[in-house]
């Protein structure tokens, strides 16, 4: 399921449009520019691989608001900071409510490619998230379909949409790959 989304621009599309331009030059009309268009949930994943690029268990998380703008976006970034709250989820909210701010994203959307655990869920419901989309689901970790189950729970104030299996398989494997070369 991909909404869609506006860039910053105003564009409205789904997920992989390209646009080409070309010039005029002395040897005629060449390409001088390929631009493809990421969806969201594209974004979090290449932010998982950059996590991963800086030795960083490979999750990223992006914001959107609720016209589609990009708001935010991270990865994981526990080791580098030395704070086991910096998963990419909680970064890409603080960013998110800075730059409107507000502490409540009411009406954006969180892509993320790893299901989030039940402290970045808890802050999911706080910050009044209108929907969630993830990719990979976690089954020791998780806390929205699995665990904790935050959203379920009786004292959660803010229940999102969930949407999970978002580009599933290239999450899963990028976590795959990411702890095989660990081991």
């Amino acid at each position: 399921m991909d909404p869609g989304f506006r860039r910053s621009d105003g564009w409205v599309g789904g997920s992989r449009p390209s646009i080409a331009l070309t010039a005029q030059s002395g040897l005629g009309t060449v390409a001088v520019m390929h631009e493809t268009i990421l969806s969201p949930m594209q974004l979090a994943l290449a932010e998982a691989e950059a996590a991963a690029a800086r030795g960083e268990v490979p999750v990223g998380a992006v914001v959107v608001s609720a016209t589609g703008v990009v708001l935010a976006a991270a990865g994981n970034r526990t080791e580098a900071d030395h704070d086991p709250s910096a998963h990419a989820e909680m970064l890409a909210l603080r960013a998110a409510a800075r730059r409107l701010g507000s502490p409540r994203l009411t009406g954006c959307d969180l892509y993320v490619t790893l299901e989030p655990c039940a402290m970045c869920a808890q802050a999911i419901s706080f910050a009044r998230i209108r929907r969630l989309y993830f990719g990979a689901r976690d089954p020791k970790g998780g806390g929205v379909e699995h665990g904790a189950r935050v959203f379920a729970q009786p004292t959660c104030h803010h229940r999102p949409e969930v949407y999970g299996g978002m580009e599933e398989g290239k999450a899963a494997e990028m976590l795959r790959s990411f702890f095989k070369d660990r081991r």
